[in-house]
């Protein structure tokens, strides 16, 4: 863990010149993400940097790890968290490896030597690695199943260079950030990405569940798991124990082994059930560790919240209620309008890329003072998205019609790009060339009844870019400060047994009502009957103003970048129905009109800061 970096070459040296300065200077990129020490490997094809970050397990291993193989080496860089290392470890020595240290490291590397690049399939946990063989002289840059850790890479001929954020490639003077003028609609709606895309021409993200081998002989992709439809025969009831079972083990796995540990906590029925198990196991051990819960309120609450159908209510309350129930150390971490806008340009330099704004803002602030109690966190993030969390999917109006559902109802900002742009990229027949890609590759059932085969679909596309957007935000906030965030409903066996559980029987009783049956006993009365809220964001008429303000200047004056790019009459039409809260569809995250601009101001910032290059 947990910032990695990384250049393979076949043409040059990467031991001789002032190469060496330049993978300690991509190292360095890294340091908020692993804050605690730093690691540079360097050969002659091949060159390794690693930032830790201790995250209170025993196992953990110094990295870039090593083993020798005759006159070969085989090193290894992963960020993240492997959840099952006693077993892992148990068949390596079954199977007569012998162990120097019985760190994480050696484990793995134990395991690429039994298994090869098979070995990747049998890890359980969050996790993106680079490993290289000099035997074979070649890189494996791998990625969990879910995407919870992030990996980039970009080629160029004769190497590639990778590394955990986008940071840690631009810092290679190799490379030049440029905007891919087809990826606007990405840009502008980063729900819709597809794995593996970005906005800059020639960087990629390793795509979640793969594999990618770089060689002498090219790159080459391969995917280790995927989803499989396959009935379901259990009862409601069997169904719930099956999930509490599972939910109870993946949660001991993902404790840390020492030291302090912290939940997010809402109030909601994700959070708390995480939580509730997680402090019931701290209290077990001999050493009765008390979990520490955090939620986020907003200081302008009081004068200016109204309730929306995504978010009904205020959290607070209602963590302080789970928290007393549950039996855990809970602080509020209030929040003002000038800390979000103090904090918005540290949230774009943990990401690289666009980001959220204000959304951003009060989860990275959140997490900072997480920080200062653990290094660890547990999360009840992507439950919605496995157990029917959202109030979309049981809108008829949304659901039945043949795109994607969670874009809601209301404009899209590439519908205001200029003539000059549309002529090159069409941004509806990109909408629906993505929605048909993604609706191709849905798990089938033979014999499905339509509304479930419909509502596997739906699910499917809101697995797709929107949990990729929150599992990306998750990380960025939470590792700028060293602060490592594991999903234990990310768990591949979890979602595994979730895809097959029938829509009907999922949301018995509302949304969730399923998960809701499996944690019942854990959780307190008001959190079972409370309404679907989402993460919380500011309700500020002064937010509000600021952001049409910040988008009618991006739009209109000659200094604006990306001015050009846009309508300006119609788009200026946008902003005024926007200013005069006319503007009452239904928009995708339950954003407010004027959160829908955030996307404008953002990308302005991305492209001044980063120096992107327009096409």
């Amino acid at each position: 863990m947990s910032g990695l970096v990384g250049w393979a070459d076949f043409q040059r040296d990467l031991s001789q010149g002032g190469n060496a300065g330049v993978v300690h200077a991509m190292t360095e990129t890294m340091r908020d993400r692993g804050p605690d020490g730093k690691g540079v490997w360097l050969s002659a094809s091949m060159a390794l940097g690693h930032r830790k970050l201790s995250a209170g397990d025993q196992a953990e291993g110094e990295q870039p790890a090593l083993a020798e193989v005759g006159a070969d080496t085989i090193a290894l860089a992963y960020d993240g968290a492997i959840y099952n290392l006693p077993e892992l470890r148990r068949e390596v020595e079954g199977a007569g490896a012998r162990l120097r240290t019985g760190s994480d490291t050696d484990i793995l590397l134990q395991c690429y030597l039994l298994w090869g690049t098979d070995f990747v399939a049998r890890l359980n946990g969050m996790f993106a690695f680079a490993l290289w063989d000099g035997r074979a002289r070649r890189l494996l840059l791998g990625r969990d199943r879910m995407g919870v850790k992030p990996l980039f890479y970009a080629e160029y001929p004769g190497g590639i260079l990778f590394a955990s954020l986008p940071k840690g490639i631009i810092a290679n003077p190799l490379f030049e950030p440029r905007l891919e003028l087809s990826a606007l609609p990405v840009l502008l709606q980063p729900r819709l990405a597809m794995p593996g895309e970005t906005p800059l021409a020639g960087l990629r993200e390793v795509p979640p569940a793969h594999v990618l081998e770089y060689s002498p002989a090219g790159l080459a992709s391969h995917r280790y798991w995927r989803l499989h439809s396959a009935p379901h025969s259990q009862t409601p009831a069997e169904t719930a124990d099956h999930i509490r079972m599972l939910l109870g083990d993946i949660v001991s796995r993902q404790l840390p082994t020492a030291g302090p540990c912290a939940a997010m906590l809402s109030g909601g029925v994700d959070s708390t059930a995480v939580a509730a198990l997680a402090a019931q196991l701290l209290r077990q051990e001999p050493s009765q560790r008390q979990l520490g819960t955090f939620c986020v309120r907003f200081d302008s609450d009081q004068a200016h919240f109204t309730p929306t159908e995504l978010r009904p209510d205020v959290d607070a309350p209602y963590a302080a209620a789970a928290a007393e129930y549950i039996g855990s150390h809970h602080r509020t971490v209030t929040v003002s309008l000038d800390d979000l806008t103090a904090a918005v340009p540290a949230t774009r330099q943990a990401r690289d890329l666009p980001g959220w704004g204000q959304f951003d803002a009060s989860m990275y602030l959140l997490f900072q003072y997480m920080r200062q109690e653990s290094a660890v966190a547990l999360s009840g993030e992507a439950a919605d998205e496995f157990f029917g969390g959202y109030p979309y999917l049981f809108d008829q109006a949304l659901t039945g019609r043949d795109t994607f559902a969670w874009l809601g109802d209301g404009p899209r900002l590439c519908d205001y790009l200029s003539p000059e742009v549309t002529a090159v990229v069409d941004p509806r027949r990109d909408e629906r060339d993505r929605y048909a890609q993604v609706m191709s590759e849905v798990p089938r059932l033979h014999g499905e009844d339509p509304v479930n085969a419909r509502m596997r679909e739906v699910l499917f596309a809101g697995m797709a870019g929107p949990l990729a957007s929150v599992l990306d935000r998750k990380d960025r906030m939470s590792m700028a400060h060293g602060l490592q965030v594991r999903v234990p409903f990310c768990d591949h066996r979890l979602v595994e047994y979730a895809w097959n559980v029938p829509w009907p029987m999922k949301c018995s009783g509302g949304l969730k009502g399923l998960l809701k049956a499996a944690v019942a006993d854990l959780v307190p009365p008001t959190t079972l009957t409370r309404k679907k809220s989402a993460y919380p964001h500011v309700q500020n008429p002064d937010h509000d103003q600021a952001l049409v303000r910040e988008a009618t200047w991006v739009v209109n004056d000659p200094a604006s970048a990306i001015r050009g790019l846009f309508d300006t009459d119609r788009l200026n039409g946008l902003l005024r129905r926007i200013g005069s809260n006319e503007l009452t569809a239904t928009l995708p995250g339950g954003a407010s009109g004027a959160q829908f601009l955030i996307q404008l101001a953002e990308m302005r910032h991305w492209i001044d800061d980063y120096q992107v290059a327009l096409p």
